[in-house]
């Protein structure tokens, strides 16, 4: 069994803090001494813009270091690997050439396991604990790809009346691409933006945790204007202000994460 575990951040909802959770749960992976690998998987770039300023992020979408070129010439994803500033965290740039990534999957053969293929050698070699793919917010041939090369499926869900919409088609998708890939589990669901002044942000939780076969994570995301400051300096909030409340919450929810993957991979 690899010792490398593999997840996915999911949700077809824009908005969600899917980027943010990625950034930041990586981070606080590798402040806790764990070696994480991220993915940029979406044309928006803005995970990579999370840990670099936006020239050097567009240095590597023009430069070919990125996951765009890797899965168009189908190649060892090890070649697109780049260093953060911190220590044991390292990142696959994204490409906003990724807007035709459908097209170019379309015309490949076993198309679903691209990716999978691709990273087969970064996982092999072992060094990484973790890779953590952030998805674009769409369900389609790209997103069955990066969920067919994962262990696990987390999915950010805002805390606000339009977060909960197409959840069910969220689940939908999981279920299909369960077809080709059955070891794929979600690991659970991770709330984000919480705000637990307002009344729906209780409607969420109670709905999300009646949701059948999908963990709640017990520690969620408050709203906290530290993480735009964080974002603005193109730093995850757990290195940017360590003793902020958004950045204790994604250390304490990273752990919960390293928990039930763990416990789930042993069983």
């Amino acid at each position: 069994m690899s010792k490398t575990t593999v997840i996915a951040f999911a949700n077809n909802k824009g908005g969600s803090g899917k980027t943010t959770s990625c950034s930041n749960i990586a981070c606080a992976m590798a402040l806790a001494g764990k070696k994480v690998l991220m993915i940029d998987g979406d044309m928006q770039l803005n995970l990579t813009i999370s840990y670099f300023d936006e020239e050097t992020a567009l240095e590597y979408a023009q430069t070919g270091k990125n996951i765009y070129t890797a899965i168009k010439e189908e190649k060892d994803l090890s070649a697109c690997i780049v260093p953060t500033e911190y220590e044991g965290l390292d990142i696959v740039p994204s490409s906003s050439l990724m807007s035709s990534i459908e097209f170019d999957l379309f015309t490949k053969w076993q198309r679903e396991f691209i990716l999978k293929k691709c990273l087969e050698p970064v996982r092999a070699r072992g060094y990484y604990d973790y890779i953590l793919i952030d998805s674009p917010p769409t369900l389609g041939g790209w997103v069955m790809n990066i969920m067919c090369a994962s262990d696990y499926v987390v999915i950010p869900v805002e805390a606000s009346p339009w977060g909960l919409f197409g959840i069910a088609n969220m689940f939908e998708f999981f279920n299909q691409v369960k077809t080709l890939a059955p070891k794929l589990e979600v690991l659970g669901i991770a709330v984000t933006k919480a705000d637990e002044r307002k009344k729906y942000f209780k409607q969420t939780l109670e709905t999300l945790k009646a949701t059948d076969g999908a963990r709640l994570f017990d520690n969620y995301i408050r709203v906290d204007s530290a993480v735009e400051w964080a974002q603005d300096n193109s730093k995850p909030v757990v290195a940017y202000k360590k003793t902020s409340r958004s950045a204790v919450e994604y250390t304490k929810l990273a752990e919960e994460i390293m928990y039930y993957g763990n416990r789930q991979k042993r069983n």
